[in-house]
């Protein structure tokens, strides 16, 4: 197989080049086979990359960005009004061919419209869908939406759970358990959409649909795919890496309480570092825009050099997984001629996104 090429917006996030280029050459220093395409201020990026003289730059290559777009920009003032930014200019290198992937802690909005409109959608998908692992008692689980779509009709809550089920049969799981994310496990609970979706899924044979799932079962491990709409994604992806965040603190508070605590401390150190490696939202960072004829990963837009570090090992792996092939050879299977669908389903496509 080739070696990944990953087109990185260096501009992007909270903290842009001054985090990122070091990131990025970080990576380039961890996985020998790894090319990069800095995309971005030419000027800029040569005087930050000049600061790590030991990357190997036969394997890196800088594109000039002039323009930005900024984290509170709308996405329509993204797609017509920066001809230049270093968004557009990454997603383009994917779809010239001179990369196989972009990484972008930008604007989330206008990184859906940009990709929407640069790469394109597979057949038989009408908008793409964020999605990455959450740590379970069990194996990680996968969930989308997680923001690109803020409220989403049944048929592309089925569509969601589709693309969910064969990005978990590329990571070796077989007949992976979906479940849709409801407010109680009934089936007379939850909103119009999700009830039909839910109809969709029970119709598909080859879906292995398990039904409701409330938020501690997600945890539990119940399921290997949740389904939801974006709104519902982002507010659980958020609260999930707060809780996280706070539990580690508590835990390491409470072992400095006092002598006998920071003996115990001491002694309990090799686990307390293994739950925070296991706890930290940093080595999840990194969602892939599923259902694009490209691979686009979205890193967190206030994602420190770690955080995004996990999202281009994210992209390396899913162009090693070929995911976008994948989902266009299993697609046909699944939203074929036999397509299930319920009486009245809209399948109008929302609009709205979060900003980072």
């Amino acid at each position: 197989m080739s070696a990944p090429i990953i087109a990185i917006d260096a501009m992007g996030g909270d903290f842009g080049p001054h985090c990122i280029v070091p990131a990025s050459l970080s990576c380039l220093v961890e996985n020998s086979s790894l090319h990069l395409v800095l995309v971005g201020q030419a000027s800029l990026l040569e005087q930050l990359v000049a600061q790590h003289p030991g990357v190997d730059q036969s394997r890196l290559k800088i594109v000039d960005a002039p323009e930005t777009i900024g984290m509170d920009e709308r996405p329509a003032q993204a797609l017509r009004g920066k001809p230049r930014s270093s968004m557009r200019v990454a997603l383009e290198q994917v779809r010239d061919g001179k990369a196989k992937a972009c990484v972008s802690a930008g604007n989330t909005g206008a990184l859906m419209a940009l990709a929407r409109q640069i790469l394109k959608t597979l057949p038989g998908i009408d908008r793409p869908a964020m999605v990455t692992a959450l740590p379970t008692q069990g194996n990680p689980c996968l969930l989308l939406d997680l923001g690109a779509n803020v409220d989403c009709p049944a048929d592309q809550l089925y569509q969601f759970a589709v693309m969910g089920v064969v990005a978990a049969e590329s990571l070796g799981l077989a007949q992976p358990r979906v479940a849709l994310l409801n407010v109680g496990t009934e089936e007379i609970k939850g909103t119009q959409q999700v009830k039909q979706a839910a109809v969709l899924l029970q119709q598909a044979p080859d879906i292995n649909y398990r039904g409701f799932i409330e938020g501690d079962g997600l945890y539990r491990g119940e399921a290997d795919v949740v389904v939801c709409d974006g709104f519902v994604g982002n507010v659980l992806l958020k609260s999930s890496e707060g809780l996280a965040g706070m539990l580690v603190a508590k835990v390491e508070a409470l072992f400095r309480r006092s002598l006998g605590a920071r003996i115990v401390g001491a002694m309990a150190l090799p686990l307390l570092r293994r739950l925070r490696a296991e706890l930290n939202p940093a080595q999840y960072n990194g969602a892939s825009f599923l259902g694009l004829q490209g691979i686009v990963v979205k890193s967190h837009g206030g994602a420190g050099a770690d955080g995004f570090k996990a999202a281009v090992r994210r992209a390396a792996e899913d162009v090693e997984h070929d995911l976008p092939g994948q989902l266009a050879r299993r697609l046909g299977h699944y939203l074929g001629g036999s397509r299930p669908s319920v009486a009245g389903d809209d399948v109008t496509a929302a609009d709205g996104a979060p900003s980072n």
